[in-house]
């Protein structure tokens, strides 16, 4: 059968080649070419917007938020979507045509700042402007990096602009690189820089989203989140978007309705901000995939506020909902922009009449290993660290996925001896931490810290530089921390960005490496940074020199 599309920017593409007939995710052709093309039409604003910086211009922080809502947009599933998409395209030509003319020199300007179409030329475009229209594999590569890099940056900003934080600087860098993967004239090794400068950037973007967050909502503490159910009326809400969380509860507060979190949001329940909401009742569900199953048994209506979503079932279709950058056909999507209130009273009136969920777990879990509680333990762990008692940390933070090699994340933490802790953030927290590790022994402290979303990674770099001063060491790579991360999406990978960016060497990366990187890329992450693949927790061991 004929390609119909060609998409690999997550780490379940088929074969760990590509998907071409239809996304393992579950997007069509039509959407996937749709992507490729917003994401064309975002490049040329993007080297527009460049452009006019360059001239002393102002950008708006509206053209800032077209460009990060776009990226988000077409990251691993977000948007299914062929209606918004297409809007997004529109809407992003629109602006596209306004920038132009306050350009100067139209001569330098790439063929994607100048295109503009009706829809139903769209399909043709598209085709025309996907992956492989780089026909050099290793140029192709490391613009996918940048790219796909540049998505997760995106999508960190994204949830910090709906918090009211900006930052000009950030979004000007996303910009520039965006516009960079269209000038032919660069070479690998200079997109190579500007990959890592990304990574850079990544760090700036997270430290924003992470001020945003506890801003706004309070640093996060230690917190036992309940599993089990109350016999009310619920809403489960899934994402990353805590101003969602924020709204829906306000909505709900003295309704009778009960919130759960789902996934990612598990996170949330460890804000001092949201504890004073008496129906936040806990976390229900685990990592993203189990979704279909676990979404069936909650009974109630489902909120999903940005990637992450699995085509849903007929039988529970009806009850999931969208907003943000998220969107799937048929489902009922939620409005509203930066700074507005959004209506979450269908929702509400919902699940009034849906059954109460059904019990799936029960117990608790502990969270909220957000850097300044792990800064608080630093004495003790500084103890435990040169007492022998605690002899490795284990950044096990990431993404969780289908594939039955991911079996692997929880036989590594099973193996791991008492003497070590595992710090994670991100849904790949879901192989391990119901495992029953508990301390490490002598000591109160958790053998799993969890410091929350992928959004929080932030909390994992800032703990291990504050841990290299607490030993006076000079390298980063001297501290007793080993890094064995699992990757899905483009948010994992600007968090691998953002860890190279700080110097830090031999990550193994899995389970397996992503399928856009050529041999020769690939190359240059090893030779330059140790980067490996995951291979059997045996070996893993021993090439952490983990007894």
């Amino acid at each position: 059968m004929d390609a119909k599309m060609f998409c690999f920017q997550c780490q379940e593409t088929a074969g760990c080649e590509g998907c071409t007939i239809r996304g393992v995710c579950g997007k069509t052709a039509e959407v996937a070419g749709l992507q490729d093309l917003l994401v064309y039409v975002t490049k040329g604003l993007a080297a527009l917007t460049t452009a006019l910086r360059s001239e002393g211009k102002h950008i708006d922080a509206d053209i800032n938020h077209l460009v990060t809502t776009n990226l988000f947009t077409t990251i691993t599933n977000a948007n299914f979507d062929p209606k918004a998409i297409s809007a997004r395209i529109q809407k992003t030509l629109a602006a596209k045509q306004q920038l132009l003319g306050l350009v100067s020199d139209h001569e330098s300007l790439p063929a994607a700042a100048l295109w503009e179409a009706a829809e139903d030329e769209f399909s043709a475009k598209a085709a025309e402007v996907g992956v492989l229209s780089s026909k050099d594999e290793d140029i192709r590569s490391v613009r996918e990096l940048l790219t796909y890099g540049l998505k997760g940056l995106s999508a960190y900003t994204k949830h910090a602009n709906v918090l009211l934080k900006d930052d000009e600087e950030v979004d000007a860098f996303i910009q520039r690189a965006l516009a960079a993967t269209l000038d032919d004239s660069l070479s690998v090794d200079q997109l190579v820089a500007l990959v890592l400068e990304c990574g850079s950037y990544g760090v700036k973007g997270m430290a924003d989203l992470d001020s945003a967050n506890t801003g706004a909502y309070g640093s996060p503490e230690i917190t036992k989140v309940n599993l089990g159910v109350r016999d009310r009326p619920a809403i489960l809400i899934s994402g990353h978007d805590l101003r969602d969380l924020e709204m829906l509860l306000e909505q709900t507060k003295d309704t009778g309705v009960d919130v759960y979190t789902h996934c990612e949001m598990l996170p949330a329940n460890s804000y001092p901000a949201f504890k004073k909401y008496d129906n936040l009742v806990g976390n229900y569900g685990n990592a993203w995939w189990k979704q279909r199953e676990e979404f069936e048994a909650f009974g109630g209506p489902i909120l999903m506020t940005t990637n992450c979503i699995v085509p849903p079932a007929d039988s529970y279709k009806s009850r999931l909902f969208t907003t943000g950058a998220a969107g799937y056909p048929g489902c009922v999507h939620i409005e509203g922009s930066y700074g507005e209130q959004k209506d979450f009273s269908p929702l509400i009136e919902l699940a009034k009449q849906c059954p109460t969920p059904k019990p799936i777990e029960q117990g608790s879990i502990v969270g909220g290993f957000a850097h300044d509680q792990v800064l608080a333990l630093a004495d003790q762990v500084v103890d435990a660290v040169r007492s022998g008692k605690i002899t490795k940390f284990i950044v096990m933070a990431g993404c969780d996925g289908r594939a039955k090699s991911r079996s692997y994340y929880s036989d590594f933490a099973r193996a791991l001896p008492a003497s070590t802790v595992i710090l994670t953030a991100g849904c790949a927290k879901y192989r391990y931490n119901k495992l029953g590790l508990g301390r490490v022994p002598g000591t109160q402290i958790p053998r799993v810290l969890d410091a929350g979303q992928c959004n929080d990674s932030y909390s994992l770099a800032l703990i291990a530089l504050k841990l290299k001063d607490a030993f006076g060491l000079n390298d980063i790579n001297d501290l007793p921390i080993v890094y064995n991360i699992a990757w899905y999406e483009q948010k994992a990978v600007l968090v691998l960005l953002a860890l190279l960016s700080l110097g830090i060497k031999k990550i193994h990366l899995g389970p397996t490496l992503p399928a856009f990187l050529s041999p020769q890329v690939i190359k240059v992450l090893v030779e330059n940074f140790g980067i490996a693949s995951s291979t059997s927790v045996e070996d893993d061991l021993k090439a952490f020199a983990i007894a």
